[in-house]
């Protein structure tokens, strides 16, 4: 079943099955979303460094924490630029399958999935700008990063390594 034409740019739920387009938003629930145009003040945000242990030592990068609805579903979209490791966290406070997407995002990003125990589990490089194609976090996870694209091959970052932002704490 295509997800293409779906109202939001960030989707979370369970797995997609089934025929009947109607039950599909009561079968994935969706993150929110915005009118088209409506875009979410950067400003707005809450900012924070977020560390990950990788092989070529500590990354820390500076995330904005998507934590609403609005902000989940706008994402990085509508941006022409992003500083370099800088990026956006989105808590999805529980272990699920996510399903992500670029509709009206215009640069390309890398999107790390990460379990809720601070694993990456799956990284998907360079996200391509405006796509509409479901990008699946491959298994149920807590949460997304994302970065600019290309940036986790450069600083190193790989599945396996570890995430530390405030969330994962205690797990």
């Amino acid at each position: 079943m295509s997800l293409k034409g779906m109202p939001c740019g960030r989707r979370s739920g369970g797995l997609l099955g089934g025929a009947v387009a109607a039950a599909l938003s009561v079968a994935t629930p969706m993150v929110g979303t915005l009118l088209p145009g409506a875009v979410v003040s950067a400003q707005a945000m809450e900012v924070q460094p977020l560390e990950i242990a990788t092989a070529k030592g500590v990354i820390v990068l500076e995330v904005e924490v998507a934590q609403t609805d609005a902000e989940r579903t706008n994402g990085l979209m509508y941006r022409t630029s992003l500083p370099e490791q800088h990026g956006m966290l989105f808590d999805f406070k529980e272990d699920q399958p996510v399903y992500m997407w670029m509709k009206n995002t215009y640069i390309p990003l890398d999107m790390l999935f990460i379990r809720s125990n601070g694993t990456i589990a799956r990284i998907a490089a360079n996200a391509t700008p405006h796509s509409t194609e479901t990008i699946s976090s491959g298994e149920p996870v807590r949460a997304v990063v994302e970065i600019g694209g290309g940036e986790a091959a450069r600083l190193g970052i790989a599945p396996g390594d570890r995430v530390a932002p405030s969330i994962f704490k205690g797990k």
